[in-house]
């Protein structure tokens, strides 16, 4: 009886150890974009950013005014506005301006980015566990401070460690993960505990707008961030008290044989530049959505309550885009060839463009409509382009080679929609958001179209039978083969696997802070 009760309680170790990873990372996103629907909140109290004619808090709604507050620059004119002597305007903080940019991008991609090498390297070397307990405290310090602060510099260096803490949280629990899952159900695990970006992302609009609007205990839009905090800390805690570091597991390669390949080689062929350019203008569109999102709706629909919407299609759609993609790019274009995956690519991009432009140039109906059926699509590029990358570069470099194509896509995405705030400043912030949000959508979109034809093509059927029928068999389950780099000083291992076919991998890289 007791050692049936001991099987019973190993068995549900594995899914209590994805339990806390996924929630910790989910405590780690909502964090990270709180910022974006609490910037008004925030910017009224830090004063910090821009300061703009908004309709008040009255009961009146847009098509009911005689003038729009958005159209007024002056702050004497937006003053003068009334219905029957009801002012309708204020001239306040809208959350926007260089300052929103700086703090929602660039202060925390820039540590974010680096520490994610850094831990991602330490994380071959060290235990996983420790390190993903200190990571997930520091994390979970710095939003919980969030809380307290009372200066604007007060918020950038407090992100800039969470971000540096929230860096390790994918390599390490990914690499915790591979090696207590086994492959046959790895692919579903990582996609389980991905969704915790959109769970994040999703879950910060209806957190941010409503328990900011209820004000408890006075503390408006800091009880987002204790909330967020506590639970982070409850993770971290659990983490270091209950996980245990697992033995690493090899994962289709054999360690031996191997011939130094040339990391430069592998970063600078022209598809791995193209496919990373692509990328990171992708990356860019999506967030720039994220960080302007709410804060968009708010301005032009302030008679509109949007929450609740944006949180099913960022987690609901967001997240079948992504299950869709990868069950496209697996089960049915993978078969012809390398090539045709980054066709799905450029096609998923091009079918979510018009929708994305739709998504802020109609009204709120059909605004929530289009950025449904843009989300479906988008959402697919992310898990097709790492399938790609681990297909094009050699096994012995495939780690670090995910790392700096991450590096440079985080950097180029997650900065570039600093420049919103100039050309908001230019042309409006409805085309400015437009132009980096659906326009870099479509930039991708040509982008992806031309490294296709810099992949290869289908692969003679020969070349990838296995040498009888059980061979075959396990070929299959496994993985696909990654003999599309070769080198001319590199030459495959002339030992064979156990099983009888070379040694193969079927690796999928985590997501890293992305929409």
């Amino acid at each position: 009886m007791q050692s049936t009760m001991k099987e019973k309680l190993r068995m549900l170790y594995k899914p209590y150890v994805l339990a806390v990873l996924t929630i910790g990372y989910i405590a780690g996103e909502l964090g990270h974009y709180l910022i974006g629907v609490t910037s008004k909140a925030t910017a009224i109290e830090l004063d910090y950013g821009d300061q703009a004619c908004q309709q008040n808090h009255t009961d009146y709604l847009r098509h009911e005014l005689p003038a729009q507050c958005a159209d007024f620059i002056i702050e004497h004119e937006c003053h003068q506005q009334h219905i029957n002597g009801t002012v309708y305007c204020e001239w306040n903080y809208n959350g926007l301006g260089l300052e929103y940019q700086l703090l929602a991008g660039p202060s925390f991609i820039a540590v974010f980015t680096v520490m994610g090498v850094v831990l991602g390297v330490a994380a071959d070397r060290y235990n996983r566990v420790r390190m993903l307990f200190f990571c997930t405290l520091v994390f979970a310090v710095a939003i919980l401070l969030q809380g307290t602060v009372e200066e604007y510099w007060h918020l950038i260096l407090l992100r800039m460690v969470m971000a540096a803490g929230e860096a390790g949280c994918n390599p390490l629990a990914t690499g915790i993960m591979s090696d207590i899952f086994p492959e046959s159900k790895r692919a579903l695990v990582m996609a389980i505990f991905n969704w915790g970006i959109y769970g994040g992302y999703g879950i910060a609009f209806p957190v941010g707008r409503y328990i900011t609007k209820l004000d408890i205990g006075g503390l408006g839009w800091r009880v987002c961030y204790y909330g967020t905090g506590v639970l982070a800390l409850i993770m971290a805690i659990l983490t270091g008290t209950t996980l245990r570091e697992p033995e690493r597991q090899s994962i289709g390669e054999d360690a031996t044989g191997k011939v130094k390949i040339s990391l430069w080689k592998v970063l600078l062929q022209p598809r791995v530049l193209l496919l990373v350019l692509a990328a990171s203008i992708r990356h860019c569109g999506g967030m720039t959505f994220a960080y302007n999102a709410d804060l968009y709706y708010n301005i032009y629909f302030p008679d509109v309550d949007l929450g609740w919407w944006l949180f099913a299609v960022t987690i609901g759609i967001g997240s079948i885009g992504v299950v869709v993609g990868g069950i496209v790019s697996d089960k049915f274009v993978a078969k012809m060839g390398i090539r045709s995956r980054v066709a799905c690519l450029a096609i998923s991009q091009l079918l979510a463009t018009p929708f994305a432009f739709g998504s802020v140039y109609f009204e709120p109906v059909w605004a929530m409509i289009t950025l449904g059926i843009s989300y479906f699509f988008a959402e697919m590029w992310f898990g097709i382009v790492f399938a790609v990358l681990v297909e094009i570069v050699p096994l012995q470099v495939r780690s670090t080679t995910i790392g700096v194509f991450l590096f440079v896509m985080n950097n180029i995405g997650g900065n570039l929609p600093i420049l919103v705030d100039p050309l908001a400043k230019a042309i409006g912030y409805r085309g400015s958001v437009m132009f980096f949000y659906a326009g870099f959508y479509g930039v991708s979109t040509l982008l992806f179209f031309i490294t296709m034809f810099f992949m290869d093509g289908p692969k003679p059927e020969a070349a990838t039978v296995s040498h009888d029928a059980t061979s075959h068999a396990n070929h299959v389950e496994m993985g696909h083969e990654n003999n599309t780099f070769q080198p001319d000083d590199y030459l495959p291992p002339p030992h064979m696997a156990a099983n009888g076919h070379r040694n193969i991998v079927s690796v999928r890289p985590s997501e890293s802070s992305r929409l």
